[in-house]
């Protein structure tokens, strides 16, 4: 086990203070650093030793190897990071391993996965911890954009840093014309906190209370935690209050927060003190946040209401202590007592609107209330003149109630702060009271965007604070003492708005300059401000440079105003044609993924008769819609092969993904659309790692936006050469069941021109409608695995021709090829969109004479179809399957409509197995997307006879009637000819009543069984007994047509057994009527049936 005698604090302000005051309590010695300008910290003064650090601000804090050589030098055994700077810093962890000295926090494997945010969700997501809506890893802007265009209407998004905390880098988007300018800044403010600009974005919830877990562990796996803290009350992402335990929360919520973040922590195999955060809503539950491996500044709460000492027990656990050593196993983590509030002093001033500005000045008067209950943890002190390089945090006064109730624990923290005297520099302090008192945060009415909400009143109130203290009487004119320069005659300074540091100067002596453009650009609050000029006209002096720090009221420069006119105007304006460096990198590689950078590639392609991937998009979608995801991927083979080559040989992974406007000349409201196509020039359309995460990804934000999917499938399956990752079957993945599940939310279209095998099939099988070319060849698996199976060698156009799919009812519509394929994709995805304004149909009085009067003759339903449908309207699903059941979706006055229909040709319009399913499975996806349904009933009834019941037919059969009496959508039938027994009850849900309507054309008959078989059935004996053939056949017939005549449609209506007869001239106003007159629901907000069977 080792042991810790000498420790050196890289930090500064209150938290160095505190830890030197923890080791100190150990007998442990302390050694403090300073940089240049911060010699006069307390921290200096507090440790056993300080030593100097070369370099000024926090650079100097950042700067390892210096903090290393320094820990050598003093003979430090361990190295406290505290928080910020390097606390969360994996390099610096594993450096100090190297050098032989102990991290004072988790190892660096943890700080590496919690450390980043991406990997910390990723942890989350694994173990089914609630985490809001976001992009993976390091966003680009598209992904950002992508995922905010994702957002439901009136949803905001959070731009957030991957690295580190403590608010910054942190953006607020509400609207898609901020997010690139929100963007920029983010990654701006992540590079100059963190070093690092990679940044996330997440759904955001304004309403929302934060609250976190504080954990301990030995990094055996065992982890305990200290229950949690609330943390809500918030100025722009930076904490100011912290409660403990957190007020106005279940037990059975408090449980969920702890229990989840002690899972990751012992997942992780976490080692040291840390802290979870979540996001809790009423209305959405409890969201992981991120992780902090380090010491929080409001661990002081938790060790209020605990009696714990948090930093000591970091020191422990260095050590290699254990959570049994120390008596801190779950069970022996004391129950919170009381109820603690830590309020945090930082030297600050905010203007009317809340804008913050830093103080500067030297504390003339500095004296922390004291009392039973109250502890002050600060770096304060008489004659200290903080510099504004640092975090501007002063102390924190930390108030702990014996009673756990939030009102009086407030009350006794606002008289605490009436009793905090700080004089010399301006402070937060009235800020704060006034934030105590209000009766919301009593009331626990917050969340955390509660100050931001209420910055004016809280700012620009009158309230009246008492003082219990005694006032200094000396003048305080020099608080408020301006810089005095003189400048050139006949001009005016340029005036620092605000304490910070100039980080960049943006004009020359001699320049000439509009009075918007900016000057400088100033970093305080650890945000950046461009500084313009009070008017226009004439740089003659600037005053300051790069690095220098400047106070409020500071001369940056002088101006010599003036009218700039149109000489100005050339110097500023910026040439809207010239392409930056940074754009033309991106232009030149995303130009490397179009058909003119892949001649060879293009010209193969062509050479087989087919298009490209991008051909087909841009004939599918509206010019200048296709909005592209993941452009710029490769394989993920970067362990075998050189980047460069993956660039040329694997644009996109093979597969092209996006987001476009389908048929939005004709609906002008028409959706975007999720276009996906295996690209088959590269690698033969093979799935592989990242093409499967692109998938992912579009999937994922099609659940959200329920945008339709096209889906264009060719390609051979799974790729086995991607190796930049570790897997072995790779059968973890959720690619499949993530495009599964969207079955009955949105219509998912397939298109495959060539061959499709294994997982490439499994997609397109799983579509709701299957368009495939005459060169395609589908199967779930190829010729290569059909091989390694033992089943013989086939030529890939052998395994699943289009003669066979189409045939077998895998196919739903053949087509010639991918234009063509195209085409009907566009007109398939019409029938959801809307409904036409423009029609034409035929003369409808031809469908009196459509149904031969010889009741015995065969005609072809198709031709009833077109001819009552509006022209051109009709599209048939399936129609080499199944051939005694038509179905298709069509048109009457441009409204979209399923059509369900028998067909006398094949069987007489008797229902065999095939046509069953094909008949239930279309009713289910007319079903899902509230398509209205118009059954054509011409049947002799169900097909019977030991031929049939071999397959099953019982089963198949009864489809119709399972699915039919479910039906939620308008369904109506029309008797075109014959209605016998239980197949005529199947077209109609299982009864003519059972409908919306059930009419007859004059051509109808009705009975339990077919006429003929009634007879023979019925009047056997009858017939049996008359000798003579030709008489018995006479006798035969009159009875047919005396049955005949009785089951009619005209006598049958008399009976009131349908609803009416109608003339079949009458038919599309009927319809129109009946089935159409509603308003038709175009988008759902969930499903409405589970899914749509494939078959």
């Amino acid at each position: 086990m080792d042991v810790v005698q000498k420790l050196l604090i890289a930090n500064r302000g209150e938290i160095a203070v505190r830890i030197a005051q923890a080791a100190a309590g150990m007998g442990i010695t302390s050694v403090c650093v300073y940089a240049e300008d911060d010699a006069q910290a307390l921290h200096t003064h507090i440790g056993d030793a300080a030593v100097a650090l070369d370099g000024q601000g926090v650079a100097a804090y950042l700067d390892q190897k210096q903090l290393i050589a320094i820990a050598e030098r003093t003979g430090c055994d361990a190295v406290h990071p505290g928080y910020g700077f390097l606390s969360e810093n994996a390099e610096f962890a594993e450096a100090l391993e190297k050098a032989g000295l102990i991290f004072v926090g988790p190892d660096a494997r943890v700080l590496e996965m919690f450390g980043n945010k991406a990997s910390a969700r990723a942890l989350a997501k694994k173990l089914d911890v609630p985490l809001l809506p976001g992009t993976q890893g390091d966003a680009t802007l598209e992904d950002v954009q992508g995922f905010f265009e994702s957002l439901k209407p009136g949803d905001a998004m959070m731009i957030k840093a991957l690295a580190g905390g403590g608010g910054r880098g942190l953006q607020i988007v509400r609207t898609g014309d901020a997010l690139p300018a929100k963007y920029e800044q983010c990654r701006n403010e992540a590079r100059m906190a963190f070093g690092k600009d990679a940044v996330y974005a997440e759904r955001y919830i304004s309403k929302a209370r934060h609250i976190e877990v504080q954990i301990l562990g030995d990094g055996t796996g065992a982890v305990s935690h200290v229950g949690e803290r609330e943390c809500s009350l918030q100025r722009r992402h930076q904490k100011l209050v912290e409660i403990a335990p957190a007020p106005y929360i279940s037990d059975v919520l408090r449980e969920q927060l702890c229990d989840a973040a002690v899972r990751m922590a012992v997942s992780a195999k976490y080692r040291n003190i840390g802290t979870f955060e979540f996001l809790v809503n009423v209305d959405d539950g409890f969201f992981f946040m991120e992780a902090n491996p380090r010491v929080q500044v409001e661990h002081t709460v938790t060790e209020a209401v605990s009696g714990l000492d948090l930093v000591q027990i970091q020191l422990q656990l260095a050590q290699g202590k254990s959570l049994q050593d120390l008596g801190l196993l779950q069970e022996q983590i004391p129950n919170p007592r009381g109820m603690a509030v830590q309020v945090r002093i930082n030297m600050e001033t905010m203007e009317a609107d809340g804008t913050l500005k830093p103080a500067a000045g030297t504390i003339r008067a500095y004296e922390p209330p004291c009392g039973s209950g109250i502890r002050v943890d600060g770096c304060g002190y008489v004659g200290y003149a903080p510099s504004p390089r640092f975090d501007s945090l002063l102390a924190k006064i930390i108030v702990h109630s014996a009673v756990p109730d939030l009102v009086q624990v407030l009350r006794q923290s606002y008289r605490a702060l009436c009793g905090f005297k700080i004089e010399g520099v301006a402070t937060n302090l009235e800020f704060m009271k006034t934030l105590l008192s209000h009766k919301d945060v009593c009331s626990g009415q917050y969340h955390t965007g509660f100050i931001d909400a209420h910055i004016s009143n809280l700012v620009n109130t009158e309230q009246d604070h008492p003082k219990l203290y005694m006032s200094s009487s000396e003048a305080r004119a020099e608080e408020n003492k301006v810089q005095s320069v003189q400048g050139p005659a006949g001009s005016v300074p340029i005036y620092a708005p605000m304490l910070g540091t100039v980080i960049g100067v943006k004009v020359e002596t001699g320049d000439v300059i509009p009075a918007g453009q900016s000057v400088l650009m100033m970093e305080a609050m650890k945000m950046q401000h461009m500084i313009p000029p009070p008017e226009a006209g004439k740089i003659v002096q600037m005053c300051v440079a790069v690095g220098d720090m400047v106070s409020e009221g500071d001369v940056l420069g002088f101006l010599e105003p003036g009218d700039v006119g149109q000489s100005v105007s050339a110097q500023v304006d910026i040439d809207l044609d010239v392409i930056r460096p940074d754009l033309e990198e991106i232009q030149k590689r995303q130009a490397l993924t179009q058909d003119a950078a892949r001649a060879d590639a293009v010209a193969k392609r062509h050479k087989t008769g087919q298009r490209t991937a991008r051909e087909n998009i841009k004939d599918l979608c509206d010019a200048d819609t296709f909005t592209e995801f993941g452009s710029l991927v490769v394989a993920a083979q970067r362990t075998r092969r050189s980047l460069e080559d993956l660039i040329h040989k694997t644009p996109a992974d093979g597969l092209v993904t996006g987001f476009g406007r389908v048929n939005g000349d004709v609906f002008a409201q028409a959706d975007l659309c999720a276009i996906l196509h295996y690209d088959y020039t590269v690698m033969a359309g093979t799935q592989g790692m990242k093409n499967h995460a692109k998938t992912d990804r579009m999937l994922e934000i099609v659940a959200k936006t329920h945008r339709p999917v096209l889906f264009f499938t060719e390609g051979g399956g799974g790729r086995p050469g991607d190796v930049d990752a570790q897997v072995v079957g790779g059968l973890f993945i959720k690619t499949f069941s993530l495009f599964a599940k969207l079955s009955g939310l949105v219509p998912l279209i397939g298109i495959n021109s060539g061959y499709c095998f294994a997982g490439n099939a499994a997609f397109l099988g799983c579509c709701d409608v299957i368009i495939a070319t005459e060169n395609a060849s589908i199967g779930m698996g190829g010729p290569a695995m059909i091989e390694g199976g033992g089943l013989g060698v086939v030529h890939p156009a052998e395994v699943g021709p289009i003669d066979v799919q189409s045939k077998n009812g895998v196919v739903d519509i053949r087509v010639r090829d991918e234009a063509q394929a195209v085409a009907v994709a566009k007109q398939y995805l019409s029938y959801f969109q809307g409904e036409l304004t423009e029609w034409t149909c035929e003369d409808q009085r031809g469908l009196r004479h459509i149904i031969p009067e010889n009741r015995l003759q065969v005609y072809d339903v198709h031709r009833v179809i077109d001819m009552l449908a509006d022209s051109g309207s009709v599209l048939e699903l399936r129609a080499e399957f199944g051939l005694g059941m038509v179905t298709a979706f069509a048109r009457i006055e441009g409204k979209a409509f399923g059509i369900i229909a028998n067909n006398p040709v094949h069987l007489a319009g008797a229902i065999d197995k095939d046509g069953a399913d094909k008949a239930a499975r279309f009713m289910q996806l007319c079903d899902a997307f509230d398509m209205p349904l118009l059954f054509l009933c011409d049947t002799p009834g169900i097909m019977v006879g030991p031929e049939s019941e071999r397959g099953g037919h019982v089963r198949h059969c009864t489809r119709l009637f399972v699915n039919g009496a479910n039906l939620s959508v308008p369904f109506v039938t029309i008797i075109l000819r014959k209605a016998y027994g239980l197949g005529a009850m199947a077209m109609a849900g299982g009864g003519f009543h059972e409908n919306h309507g059930t009419v007859a054309w004059p051509t109808g008959e009705f009975g339990g069984m077919g006429l003929e078989g009634a007879v023979q059935l019925g009047f056997r004996k009858e017939l049996e007994a008359v000798d003579d053939p030709k008489a018995r056949q006479d006798l035969f017939e009159a009875m047919v047509a005396k049955m005949y005549e009785t089951g009619k449609a005209l006598n049958t209506a008399s009976l009131f057994e349908i609803d009416d007869v109608i003339d079949p001239a009458q038919t599309r106003a009927w319809v129109s009527i009946t089935l159409l007159s509603a308003p038709r629901v175009l988008k759902r907000t969930r499903k409405k049936r589970p899914n749509i069977d494939t078959w």
